[in-house]
């Protein structure tokens, strides 16, 4: 941080990066989020309806004066709101503050479990994971598209191939293109979709094999590639940022000890010569 910084941000700074107080924060976050969990009870809410009003109202509170603690620590507000994660923090609590007094309303009761998503911004080592997937969005593009043409091919085909036999699946492209995102995520493919229309066309089988090979085996194999590739790039990133923190460290040790030396030998000259 700089050195023009009131000794007092400094001080504050130092204490919201406490790694204490990312405990206690990141324990305040998981208890909201079990008590979120715990409203969902029907019995147990009606009960304890005040309870549960308390306790978000004291969570609430505590995290605006975390985030606040945080703006005031920060070299001056702009700084502040450069990090998106710092954003996402204050407008999740920002949108907190402003429904509290709409905390019965079912819709804005369900809006109080995006609360949860902070552990994200507040885990460094989640933030980190959610960073590589970001990273991974302008490569999943081409992806997609391949995906999207693969999906229009197919489901063209199998409505013109299959909507006599099954209209309930293949009458429509529109029905055809979920059909084949049910297929594409195995879930009872064969048994519910391929079976019936294979016991009418016993060469459909191909149809849905080389669907399934390609859209499954081939596409999510290339997300999959594309995304552990972006995370240890990122983890790559982490580590050369450390070790460049080290190399620097090590070279102001450096640095100090060549001072140190110089310095003792003008001691020594400037003793030699007085005792000369």
């Amino acid at each position: 941080m700089s050195n023009s910084m009131p000794g007092w941000k400094k001080k504050l700074d130092w204490f919201v990066e406490h790694k204490y107080f990312t405990s206690v924060i990141i324990t305040l976050i998981m208890i909201n989020a079990v008590v979120v969990g715990l409203e969902t009870y029907p019995h147990l809410y009606e009960e304890y309806r005040s309870t549960f009003f308390a306790i978000d109202r004291i969570l609430l509170g505590i995290f605006a004066v975390e985030v606040g603690l945080r703006m005031l620590a920060a070299r001056t507000l702009k700084d502040f709101f450069k990090s998106g994660w710092n954003w996402f923090d204050f407008i999740i609590v920002l949108s907190g503050l402003l429904l509290a007094g709409a905390y019965f309303v079912t819709v804005l009761r369900i809006l109080r479990v995006l609360r949860v998503f902070r552990a994200i911004s507040v885990i460094p080592s989640l933030r980190r994971l959610v960073d590589a997937l970001l990273m991974t969005i302008p490569a999943l593009g081409n992806i997609m598209l391949l995906m999207s043409i693969i999906f229009y091919i197919f489901a063209v085909t199998g409505t013109m191939l299959f909507q006599e036999v099954s209209p309930e699946y293949f009458g429509s492209l529109q029905l055809s293109l979920l059909t084949l995102f049910q297929v594409v995520t195995l879930e009872s493919w064969a048994s519910q979709v391929m079976r019936p229309i294979f016991a009418e066309l016993p060469w459909s089988w191909v149809y849905f094999v080389s669907f399934v090979l390609v859209g499954t085996f081939v596409v999510f194999n290339l997300f999959i590639g594309v995304i552990v590739n972006n995370v240890e790039k990122a983890e790559s990133a982490e580590e050369e940022e450390i070790d460049e923190t080290k190399n620097e460290v090590t070279e102001l040790r450096r640095e100090v000890g060549e001072l140190k030396d110089l310095l003792r030998e003008h001691l020594d000259r400037n003793g030699n010569n007085k005792s000369g």
